[in-house]
């Protein structure tokens, strides 16, 4: 296995391969044989572009013998940092193919976060898009350059600038080597490279293997009822394990289904592609669903197709999946877990009950779950604790993170989640973080990485970040400061601070609090929970307000 990634156990291994749940299929060898059984079905759709099976199998193929010929090799790591376009579909079977691994960037992502990736992960390449909404991705590979001394090759999907390669050129010239048909790729080792959520500082580096995270795909599509019949849609990124492989696109490709990706998520156009694609399952986030369920747009469209409404990476509130359901007849999936691992899912034959106040089952009967105390001793049904999991498809540690896994992981090779849930047999109630992480509609915001960064403004004497409610996003970031002695420091003056650090634009804080000192406990910690009912009884007084 790939130096600086955890292996599972043999007997652990050996007991997951009996049991069927390693198939030895590579995520190259899931979108071959489905093409293989389906040649001409549609797998891909944006706007006027439909992609086969076949087509997008020997565009994958076709790239993978490039890359090769560019140098590339199996382990060889490449950040991939495109949008939900098709090259982001070739590229990633392209790369699974010859047994490279890609890092899963985000298109937020800037050059804080890309620079940590490309370190991190020693990748010696880097695909990204031209220009997106007037950001240069170039111009910022050309920056990274200095900071990533392993990074050899720049691929651009769009216009290329000087030293830089270009995707399409790869694709649509003709290879001077063979196919690379005689390079096995081993189902063991690493396929792809997820981004954790980043709660203490910048992100840790989740090795995913071609074993473990094909099985995550097929129990998740198992588990929502993909079939050749399914019509997913992918709104947000397919960098993302939730739309990548929970089901998203991997779980539609295992099931012979069709994906089709949306520009935005705007609900005209959301529901415009329902009715002219016929889509069956839509997968969301809260702040999406909130603005589907308050818009007046999808009375317009025919969305007698759409059979399903995930939603991942924070809970919905019941009363909105009521809504949901009642408002364009579908049924609500609630989608809970981890890009390390564990995925738990409501199940589309679940009672009301559970389909609207919990946060599902475990997809593999293998995944071990417990809750357990501050002392680590697990804790009966209906009492809440930190939830910790260990299985076929849940990582046994970070990649090249000696440390941090000592302390994510129990002895005995369970994760830590580092969420508070209460769990009934096997099913799953979530009630919050335990460590100091935001949750803007999905999107996590470490409240170190982001103070650390605030520390640096001159100032600035002291800061803490905490969450405060939102309708939308269920939580944005205010920033409390006390400035230094005689110094003011305004809300505009803060944000164009952080932005010269040149972070996600969703990690800006989205209101400042100046305040003398903060609450302390007596040993000199600060209480953010004072803090947080603090901004939230404001804000409900403002909104009262005449």
């Amino acid at each position: 296995m790939l130096k600086g990634a955890t292996p599972w156990p043999e007997d652990f291994a050996q007991r997951y391969r009996e049991r069927g749940w390693w198939q030895d299929l590579t995520l190259f060898g899931l979108l071959a044989r489905t093409a293989a059984r389906l040649p001409d079905k549609t797998a891909l759709v944006l706007g006027d572009r439909r992609i086969s099976y076949a087509r997008l199998l020997a565009d994958a193929e076709a790239l993978a013998a490039r890359l090769l010929e560019a140098g590339l090799a199996p382990l060889d790591r490449v950040v991939l940092q495109l949008p939900n376009i098709p090259e982001f579909v070739v590229a990633y079977f392209a790369l699974a193919r010859i047994g490279c691994i890609p890092v899963m960037a985000l298109r937020a992502h800037r050059h804080t976060e890309v620079g940590h990736f490309l370190r991190a992960s020693a990748a010696v390449a880097y695909i990204i898009p031209d220009v997106i909404n007037g950001f240069d991705y170039r111009t910022m590979a050309e920056q990274l350059r200095a900071q990533a001394p392993a990074l050899r090759m720049v691929l651009v999907a769009g216009e290329p600038l000087p030293g830089q390669t270009s995707l399409s050129e790869m694709l649509a010239r003709p290879a001077a080597s063979p196919q690379p048909a005689s390079l096995q790729v081993d189902p063991d080792e690493v396929a792809t490279m997820l981004l954790s959520g980043g709660t203490t500082a910048l992100s840790k580096l989740i090795p995913r293997t071609h074993n473990d995270y094909v099985l995550n795909a097929r129990l998740c599509g198992a588990a929502a009822g993909f079939s050749e019949a399914t019509v997913f849609m992918a709104i947000l990124p397919l960098g993302h394990n939730y739309n990548l492989a929970s089901p998203g696109m991997l779980g539609t490709f295992y099931y012979g289904g069709t994906v089709v990706l949306a520009r935005s998520g705007e609900a005209g156009e959301v529901f415009g592609l329902v009715e002219r694609e016929a889509v069956s399952v839509v997968a969301a986030v809260v702040p999406l669903i909130s603005n589907w369920l308050n818009s007046d747009l999808p009375g317009k469209f025919d969305l007698t197709s759409l059979k399903v409404i995930q939603n991942g990476g924070a809970r919905l509130a019941p009363e909105l999946r009521i809504r949901l359901r009642q408002r364009f007849g579908c049924t609500p999936q609630e989608i809970y877990g981890t890009a390390e691992g564990l995925i738990n899912m409501t199940r589309l034959d679940d009672s009301d009950d559970l389909l609207l106040n919990s946060s599902g089952r475990p997809v593999c009967d293998d995944d071990e779950i417990r809750v357990i105390d501050e002392e680590g001793r697990s804790l009966p049904d209906g009492v809440s604790g930190e939830l910790v999991v260990r299985g076929p498809y849940t990582i046994r540690g970070y990649y090249d993170a000696a440390e941090i896994n000592r302390a994510a992981f129990t002895a005995d090779g369970f994760y830590r989640m580092g969420d508070i849930v209460r769990k009934e047999g096997r099913t799953i109630y979530t009630e919050g973080r335990k460590k100091d992480l935001i949750n803007r509609g999905g999107e996590k915001i470490s409240c170190e990485e982001v103070e650390n960064l605030i520390f640096a403004h001159p100032k600035v004497k002291a800061v803490t970040l905490v969450a405060m409610p939102d309708e939308v996003f269920g939580e944005k970031a205010c920033a409390f400061v006390i400035a230094k002695e005689g110094e003011a420091l305004s809300f505009e003056e803060l944000i164009d601070f952080l932005k010269r650090q040149q972070i996600a634009s969703f990690k800006l804080p989205e209101r400042l609090e100046l305040v003398a000192e903060f609450p302390l406990s007596p040993v000199g910690k600060i209480l953010k929970r004072q803090l947080r009912e603090m901004i939230a009884a404001r804000l409900t007084r403002e909104q009262a307000a005449p």
